[in-house]
């Protein structure tokens, strides 16, 4: 009996996430049992070099040895105390110091928690309750945010998911991404209205797309002009594209800021941030509630100050960048040689793989339009190969520091004899 047949017994689907299920490239699931550096192994002993990190925590690499010491020595002394621990305080002093526009920032235990609370924020500051996201950005499961616009621009929003009440989503508006003048248009009609605007500043679940120049500042500019709280999510961008995340590559000052992934070093953390006059309206300080027992856990700080300290040596991200075009232009010349026709995007250590004829892919519905069917032909061939990619054609792929040049190599050699086949 397989260990995916074993778990559908007692898990529903047999995965704690639906993404980890395999649907979006069929076959069953791979249970991993160990990871180190850039590979990671299956519980029946396979190899894979992994481009997934954990869904982009592992920016170091799997084990790390700074965050596996730094882990064990916090551990030694308790695992949890829901209560106050100077290192809380290391780390928030540290976040403020790497992220620009943060001021004061509130640890949670994941990147849904943290983006829930900025938006409850957002709407306790502004006294407002509609909110602007993006159709193919994801930013957790809470409520507010699983919803899709209806037919128009400003028709009332849709539940995506049972359990969302309609009146709830009517408070959601979805717009398109790398839209700037949809976004003015939408400001110019109900700007009094909107408490806050979010977004992932790259996006990475519809695979990874990049803003377009003028984007992110369309957004700045009319949040600013009607009162809006500008969020940026960087759960996944979060000093991953840059030390002070795509806020510092863009030049973009964000209100609020939601963290997650590699701020925990790969423990379950979230947080979130921002200017000082919005974050003291959070409880104890203001009248906007927000809790957690595990929130600031001692073992998941001693992880992410690890982490943050490995990441910001310098000439870091200058590395992990070189890593990733070698490798995404390795890819796509090997796509080329082979026929395939192949579009990617990549910013740092994140990228994206679209088999598509069009050059490029700045949309959610440019994204849709690719063809899923050859990618997982293409997931399963690399598979086979030993590497693993996201099992997903919308999901962003990640390179790390222990990516060596020969893991990099021999992943384009993979995909170049996977190319011939399909």
């Amino acid at each position: 009996m397989s260990l995916f047949t074993e778990a559908c017994k007692y898990i529903p689907g047999g995965v704690n996430s639906p993404v980890r299920a395999f649907r979006g490239v069929g076959g069953e699931p791979i249970f991993f049992a160990r990871a180190k550096g850039s590979r990671v192994w299956a519980a029946d002993g396979r190899e894979f070099i992994d481009y997934v990190g954990s869904w982009g925590p592992m920016i170091l690499g799997h084990a790390d040895d700074a965050v596996i010491r730094a882990v064990q020595r916090t551990a030694e002394h308790g695992l949890s105390f829901g209560a106050p621990t100077e290192m809380e305080t290391i780390v928030a002093r540290r976040i403020i110091e790497l992220v620009p526009s943060i001021e004061l920032v509130r640890m949670v235990s994941s990147g849904t928690e943290a983006t829930m609370s900025a938006i409850r924020l957002a709407r306790g500051f502004t006294k407002r309750s509609k909110i602007i996201k993006f159709e193919g950005c994801y930013h957790g499961h809470s409520d507010s945010l699983l919803v899709k616009a209806g037919s128009g621009m400003l028709t009332l929003g849709v539940p995506t998911s049972p359990g969302v009440p309609a009146e709830l989503a009517a408070h959601t508006i979805t717009l398109q991404y790398n839209d700037a003048a949809q976004v003015r248009a939408a400001f110019a009609e109900i700007g009094s209205d909107v408490a806050c605007v979010i977004v992932e500043p790259v996006a990475g679940n519809m695979n990874c797309i990049p803003p377009v120049p003028g984007f992110l500042e369309a957004l700045r500019e009319e949040c600013t002009k009607h009162g809006a709280v500008l969020i940026f999510d960087e759960v996944m961008t979060g000093f991953r594209v840059a030390l002070g995340g795509a806020q510092q590559r863009y030049g973009i000052k964000p209100d609020l800021t939601t963290l997650g992934k590699i701020v925990g070093g790969g423990m379950p953390v979230g947080a979130f941030g921002g200017r000082r006059d919005i974050m003291e309206c959070i409880a104890p300080l203001g009248p906007v509630y927000q809790a957690g027992t595990l929130s600031g856990n001692p073992v998941a700080m001693a992880a992410g100050l690890a982490t943050l300290d490995g990441l910001s040596v310098p000439d870091f991200h200058a590395r992990l960048a070189a890593k990733t075009d070698r490798l995404v232009l390795g890819i796509k010349d090997a796509a080329r040689k082979a026929g395939v026709a192949l579009a990617t995007n990549h910013v740092c250590g994140m990228f994206g793989l679209f088999f598509t004829d069009a050059p490029h892919v700045n949309t959610y519905a440019e994204a849709t339009a690719c063809d899923v069917e050859r990618f997982k032909r293409f997931f399963h061939g690399m598979l086979a190969e030993g590497v693993y990619l996201a099992p997903s054609a919308f999901e962003a792929g990640f390179v790390s520091a222990a990516h060596s040049d020969a893991d990099i190599d021999a992943t384009v050699a993979a995909a170049a004899r996977v190319f011939a086949r399909l």
